[in-house]
């Protein structure tokens, strides 16, 4: 990975540790809590920070805190801003990381508990490790914590007031489709059509990449028009993300986790819904086989039957290319808002769409 990248990631990282510490000192107390009574300690609070740190710790790609690095200083190049103002708008986005990776930290510790998910990354996950009560709380705490960054910055009220604003419709679009999400899964027999399906996707994995550039465009002093033009195609870039990670979990299987926990947890990603309408006679017999895997778990044959069914009419593949072409041109798209001046940015976002996609110069 390109040199500058790599400073970026250790730049993001040291802020959110800074964000959510190991070892929380007074001024952490007072931003995250205000005054509290003097009884509370550290002891009480671990209950809220063991799980999110233990997952953070766990690593992650952490691209939608560098995405929104990125785009920040993309923009701010191509605003022509002078250099001790360019400085300030990617000191800005630095700091405004935790709004993006709290977030998708948070849902992921959510994510695991609706689905009955057992790993994440690799690890037991949170609601095994702490115990569902804690990990529930711990990570609806962990959206609110995010915001003390906005509460931290150098900015006027009125920016403030438009940061909070952009994040918290961010997070209920989050929220609306992960509902979506919900309902499928938990009803075998209820098929989303492929519209059904983009909708859900764009609101569940695709609002965090659109929160993450829209931030960066704002930091980087895009007006209102701009910010939402660079929202709805990083939108579309994080949905193209969430298809080929629907690919690799029926191929390789994600990182962490094996091969087919789609199947176990019932989810009606693309590959399902193309092979649906190629073959719709199979709708009975994929739902059968779902229905035995969730309940005999990852090591079911029901598992690798299902995806051998769906590995038959291409419908994985078709998947993947149609992944592929959304990230493709959208990341175009994307770069060809900056206006002249921002070639270096323009280079450093391309090397980090391929470096998702798994693609080598």
């Amino acid at each position: 990975m390109n040199q500058e990248l790599v400073t970026s990631l250790q730049k993001i990282e040291g802020v959110l540790n800074t964000y959510l510490p190991s070892q929380p000192n007074s001024d952490w107390f007072s931003l995250s809590f205000g005054a509290i009574d003097s009884c509370v300690t550290k002891t009480h609070i671990s209950n809220l920070l063991d799980p999110c740190q233990n997952l953070l710790s766990l690593g992650g790609k952490r691209w939608r805190p560098l995405l929104l690095v990125l785009y920040a200083e993309g923009i701010a190049t191509s605003k022509n801003l002078s250099d001790a103002q360019r400085a300030t708008a990617i000191e800005r986005a630095y700091n405004l990381t935790p709004l993006v990776e709290f977030a998708h930290t948070a849902s992921l510790i959510h994510d695991d508990i609706e689905d009955s998910a057992d790993m994440r990354r690799g690890k037991p996950a949170a609601h095994i490790t702490f115990g569902l009560d804690v990990a529930l709380n711990a990570a609806s705490w962990l959206y609110f914590e995010g915001t003390t960054c906005i509460k931290n910055l150098h900015a006027s009220d009125s920016e403030k007031t438009a940061l909070y604003e952009l994040f918290l419709t961010e997070l209920r679009r989050l929220h609306l489709g992960q509902a979506m999400d919900i309902l499928w899964h938990r009803n075998p027999q209820m098929i989303p059509t492929v519209q059904e399906y983009t909708a859900m996707v764009r609101n569940k994995t695709g609002t965090l990449s659109r929160l993450a550039v829209k931030i960066g465009a704002f930091c980087g002093g895009a007006s209102s028009s701009e910010i939402e033009r660079a929202g709805e195609i990083a939108q579309d870039i994080g949905t193209g993300f969430q298809i080929i990670d629907d690919v690799i979990n029926l191929t390789t299987g994600n990182p962490g986790k094996k091969r087919g926990d789609d199947i176990v947890e019932g989810k009606k990603s693309l590959p399902v819904l193309i092979h649906l309408e190629k073959s719709p006679n199979d709708a009975k017999k994929l739902s059968e086989l779902f229905k035995k895997a969730r309940s005999e778990g990852i090591e079911s044959p029901a598992v690798e039957e299902a995806i051998a069914v769906l590995s038959k009419s291409g419908a994985i593949e078709e998947a993947k290319a149609r992944g592929n072409h959304i990230i493709s041109s959208n990341s175009a798209d994307l770069i060809s808002l900056f206006k002249g001046g921002a070639s270096n940015s323009a280079l450093l976002l391309t090397e980090l769409f391929d470096s998702l996609l798994g693609k080598t110069k």
